[in-house]
């Protein structure tokens, strides 16, 4: 079972912060964090935006117009910047174990839903503009401080012709400037619109909500690569036609009845869903050992040390099959256990009855990349 954090949400429990707030309304946290310790700074965020695998985007706002640049970014371009400007980095908990850690504090939301922590940063000025998300994101401040008004308006009027979903009308209902380790929960449709107070950095943990025709796509794709149907259109009543060109009813009626041979159920679903919600993203690539201890090594060392998920690496299970980056498989009920621990903690520590167990398993994802030896701080 994961521990949550009491002191997230104040005098609120995390069960109670869901009835109450979770996609329904607002919730600005006074000292979430307190005495929350940065682990980027300025020159460190800038460094990531150049490397080649990190997605980040740069967002200014000169002349009265808005514009987009997009990653991987030149070191010397991004120190010579003047005005007002915002750089944002993303899925820095692929990357970062700090992010990691923090992104356990929120735990008590299924890691399904789970997007990734965007870290941007801005001088004086510096905003991405009015705008409104799709899905639940939390705010937490970092360095500085920003000036944050919110509206819940239904006017989603944009401006034209703009790089980014900038609100035209936005009319802010309320204001705070929020201070090192203080949190903004938005659930989504909520506009918002962040200004920096001098220099000023914001940890955005974001949760993903696919659309219906997202998701749609994608089961259709999935449908496409599992569907095996058999036969192939026949006409033997063919009969002549005033119009060669008319697609006539009878081929309609025919093509209808081949179609409706495709079906689906609970179980198709639940696979596709595992796979789909487990599948990497695009920009993310596991680096397999090299070179590779051998098993009788890694054994030795996951019993001493345990084992951990390498931070781009999903574990996700229903409570037939589990998942890891896409993969589906199906394991003995004694070994379920264990994996619910590794897919829920993100680490364990093993026994020689543990690897005795699933040894052989971490092995191969050891070797793919997927696990690692977890390694303990003093």
């Amino acid at each position: 079972m994961i521990k949550i954090n009491s002191t997230l949400f104040g005098k609120l429990s995390a069960q109670q912060f869901l009835q109450k707030y979770w996609q329904k309304k607002p919730l600005l946290i006074r000292d979430a964090f307190p005495n929350f310790k940065n682990f980027l700074n300025k020159e460190k965020l800038i460094a990531l935006s150049c490397k080649e695998d990190i997605q980040s985007r740069l967002i200014r706002f000169q002349s009265r117009q808005w514009t987009l640049d997009v990653g991987p970014f030149k070191k010397h371009y991004l120190s010579q910047l003047t005005g007002h400007w915002t750089l944002l980095v993303q899925g820095l908990n692929y990357f970062l174990p700090e992010a990691e850690s923090l992104l356990k504090t929120f735990h008590f939301i299924p890691h399904a839903r789970l997007d990734d922590l965007m870290v941007s940063f801005a001088p004086d000025g510096g905003s991405v503009g009015p705008h409104f998300d799709s899905y639940d994101v939390f705010l937490l401040q970092g360095q500085g401080t920003r000036l944050w008004k919110i509206s819940k308006q239904n006017d989603q009027t944009l401006i034209p012709n703009a790089p980014l979903r900038i609100l035209k009308n936005f009319k802010s209902e309320e204001e705070w400037i929020l201070n090192p380790g203080d949190m903004l929960y938005l659930p989504p449709k909520y506009a918002h619109h962040g200004i920096a107070r001098g220099e000023c950095m914001t940890y955005s943990i974001g949760f993903r909500a696919v659309s219906a025709e997202e998701i749609t796509q994608a089961f259709l794709m999935f449908l496409q690569d599992h569907l095996h149907l058999t036969g192939r259109y026949t006409d033997p009543d063919l009969t002549l036609s005033k119009h060669p060109a008319e697609i006539s009813q009878q081929m309609i009626v025919k093509i209808e009845k081949m179609i409706r041979k495709i079906k689906f159920n609970k179980n198709d679903i639940e696979n596709f869903l595992g796979a789909y919600l487990s599948e990497p993203k695009a920009n993310l690539i596991f680096d397999p050992p090299d070179p590779a201890m051998s098993e009788k090594e890694f054994f030795k060392l996951a019993i001493q040390h345990g084992i951990m998920l390498d931070l781009k690496s999903q574990i996700l299970f229903t409570h037939k099959q589990f998942f890891i980056n896409g993969e589906s498989f199906t394991v003995h009920a004694q070994i379920k256990p264990y994996l619910k621990k590794l897919a829920d903690e993100r680490e364990i520590m093993l026994s020689l009855n543990t690897i005795q167990k699933i040894g052989f398993l971490l092995y191969e994802w050891y070797l793919n990349g997927y696990v690692r030896i977890k390694t303990w701080k003093k």
